[in-house]
């Protein structure tokens, strides 16, 4: 029988053959992305080392200049008090949310940093009585029909002795750490209370610049508000919001939103000194004249009674006594 004739073989060059495509034909990232990427690294390396070093170098040069003068006058006493209670705050929520350690390292040294402050502040707070006495209570330059003008409850933070300041930082400290010892054998509630104290304390520092923004618009002038500071800080939040988007460790959310926030606050302030620059306005010194009650009311006859040191339970002294005298 005839054997079945071979199928054709296929053509050796067919017409249009399958070139493998070669590493010169891939796409290559384009000039936009090469930067991006050049940025990321470079904030990768020195966005962390400008926000550890960031206490240094915003509150050094204060700190300096007042124990040079030996007067705190014009200093707020608000500032220690907002950073310690949001740098505290931001310790204790690292090991539940185990963010950056820079950020970690920054919060440490920002205690030190306004531990230090604070008592330049007090060691060299003026008398009521001489110009720039009113340096001790914050928000000096408000009205007294302002937003300010209102009597904290036992003069929270206005005390005359220094020993109430220090009192209320080392309860503030032994809280935190008790509440970190009980809550961290209960994970759920250890879960919530992290975050609750991270988005406390950074909601805490990103209100920094409102009282210098209050006291800007009540005087219409920036005159006392050093336009170094005002770039530092824009400086640093470019930066530091740069490097929450792009940095490949992990930075909480609520770093990212009161990071906005401080910077829109940081934003609006030069806003404000573009508007008003250095005016010839009142001089702003971020707070507001010390109620006569706190300092001469002793000395007012028929005002007071006589100063008694019983310890009844009627008569004794309150948690954070301003009784003392310097």
């Amino acid at each position: 029988s005839p054997s079945p004739s071979p199928s054709p073989s296929p053509p050796l060059h067919p017409r249009h053959p399958r070139i493998p495509s070669s590493p010169s034909s891939l796409s290559r990232p384009g000039p936009k992305q090469v930067a991006m990427s050049w940025l990321s690294a470079c904030a990768g390396y020195v966005a962390p080392f400008f926000i550890v070093m960031s206490p240094i170098l915003s509150y050094g040069d204060q700190a300096l200049s007042m124990h040079r003068k030996k007067s705190s006058a014009g200093f707020s006493l608000d500032i220690p008090l907002i950073m310690l209670i949001a740098s505290l705050f931001r310790i204790f929520y690292w090991p539940g949310a185990r963010f950056d350690t820079s950020l970690l390292a920054q919060s440490l040294i920002m205690v030190g940093v306004q531990m230090l402050l604070l008592k330049i502040a007090l060691d060299h707070r003026p008398a009521p009585s001489t110009k720039g006495g009113e340096a001790s209570l914050p928000f000096a330059g408000a009205q007294q029909e302002g937003i300010f003008s209102a009597q904290r409850p036992y003069n929270f933070w206005q005390w005359r002795s220094p020993r109430p300041y220090w009192q209320f930082i080392l309860y503030l400290l032994g809280a935190l750490v008790v509440c970190e010892l009980l809550l961290t054998a209960v994970p759920p509630i250890y879960s919530l209370y992290s975050i609750i104290i991270g988005y406390i304390g950074l909601s805490v520092e990103a209100t920094l610049p409102i009282p210098q923004i209050l006291a800007n618009s009540q005087s219409r002038s920036c005159k006392g508000f050093r336009l170094s500071v005002l770039v530092a800080w824009l400086g640093g939040d470019a930066m530091k919001i740069f490097w929450f988007f792009t940095a490949t460790t992990e930075i909480p959310v609520a770093f990212k939103v009161c990071g906005i926030f401080q910077a829109g606050c940081d934003c609006f302030l030069g806003i404000q000194y573009y508007l008003y620059g250095g005016g010839e306005g009142e001089d702003i010194v971020k707070e507001h004249p010390m109620e006569e009650g706190q300092w001469s009311s002793a000395y007012k006859p028929g005002v007071n009674r006589p100063h008694s040191r019983s310890l009844s339970p009627s008569r004794r002294p309150g948690l954070f006594s301003d009784s003392e005298v310097e």
